[in-house]
């Protein structure tokens, strides 16, 4: 019976050899009766139009539970702001692409991340009739000429190509790259990254507190919080989690911000806790990381958010911005320090 599914999925993901195709049927035996349920409710919400959503309880708890394929472009780019924003500079996009990129080295990096950009996606495969790669390459360098702070780093290309896959348009993808770079996930790709190594110090902070027991495990089996949970920031779970799930969260994640980033994080622990805290060298640890999160609970993208919402409870953004501001310092005084160093070695050796 599961002869039915192709060898790639509806983004144009191809499966791989060890594809679960049972546990995959299973879900989309029960997962199809919710989209249709789902469909038919967000019909009725967008009668009046996107722009006429109003947000409130209601529209959060009808994204929590999925946007439909068909409205995510559109739900997205209204929730997130970026419609605004397109609105108030309608001719950014063409501007930026049709600029020449300053620094050449930017641009080569992108050149060659592009063929790198899910290798495992027929769509951005050179030879496919309708590639990607061109569109892709386009919305980074005019990203990257719209924001000389960050330009380009590595994972960002991910993040928009994974966009793009939605949107199937340059210009809004443009603009959802650049609200999750600038607004929701500020300092995350510039080329220190403070604000990533701020989040995974936050993170690290908020599982000391909700769950104890894994934190000191973790802490004690000396393993880098950053080793496992910085891949889950940096591209936003995409690269790491089933893409449905990915796109998921990312429905959260325009509508709420980045709360939801660690509320997520934070759920992978609590669903796993037990797993984990059976692992009792640093590689098995390492490895158990790996697999929670292709786990069948990942699969199931619909139970897999109201678990982890369940599991987490509310985490409220004055709690986050709190902890931001702590660990930020400490962050900013870190990187000041190591480059204190660095000026002090370089000056010695031309001393010397």
């Amino acid at each position: 019976m599961t002869t039915q599914f192709s060898s790639h999925d509806e983004y144009g993901f191809v499966r791989p050899e060890n594809f679960n195709y049972k546990i995959h049927e299973e879900f989309m035996n029960g997962y199809l009766g919710v989209l249709a349920r789902r469909g038919q409710k967000w019909e009725a919400l967008l009668k009046s139009g996107y722009q006429k959503l109003d947000t409130g309880p209601k529209l959060k708890r009808y994204i929590r539970k999925g946007i439909p394929s068909s409205h995510r472009k559109g739900v997205w780019m209204q929730v997130s702001g970026a419609a605004k924003l397109r609105d108030e500079e309608p001719d950014l996009y063409p501007t930026m692409l049709n600029m020449k990129v300053k620094n050449q080295i930017i641009e080569d990096q992108i050149l060659t991340d592009i063929p790198r950009t899910f290798p495992n996606n027929m769509l951005f495969d050179k030879t496919h009739p309708k590639t990607l790669q061109i569109p892709l390459f386009n919305i980074l360098k005019a990203f990257a000429n719209s924001n000389p702070k960050i330009g380009y780093c590595q994972g960002i290309n991910y993040i928009a190509g994974l966009i793009l896959l939605i949107t199937k348009e340059e210009d809004a993808s443009f603009w959802l790259l650049k609200v999750l770079c600038e607004k929701i996930l500020p300092e995350y790709y510039t080329s220190s990254m403070p604000g990533l190594l701020t989040d995974v110090k936050v993170l690290a902070e908020l599982a000391r507190q909700e769950i104890p027991a894994l934190a000191t495990h973790i802490d004690k089996m000396q393993m880098p919080w950053a080793l496992f949970c910085s891949k889950w920031f940096i591209c936003i779970y995409a690269e790491v989690l089933p893409t449905e799930t990915v796109l998921r969260i990312w429905d959260t994640i325009f509508s709420e911000g980045s709360k939801i980033v660690f509320r997520v994080a934070l759920g992978l622990l609590k669903l796993n806790q037990d797993k984990l805290l059976t692992k009792t060298d640093f590689a098995c640890l390492a490895e158990e990381f790996k697999e929670i999160v292709a786990s069948k609970s990942t699969v199931n993208c619909h139970t897999f958010i109201e678990d982890i919402c369940d599991k987490t409870g509310p985490l409220p953004r004055s709690r986050i911005q709190k902890l931001r501001a702590e660990f930020g310092a400490q962050v900013r005084e870190e990187q000041m320090e190591r480059e204190r160093r660095r000026k002090a070695d370089g000056s010695g050796m031309k001393d010397g």
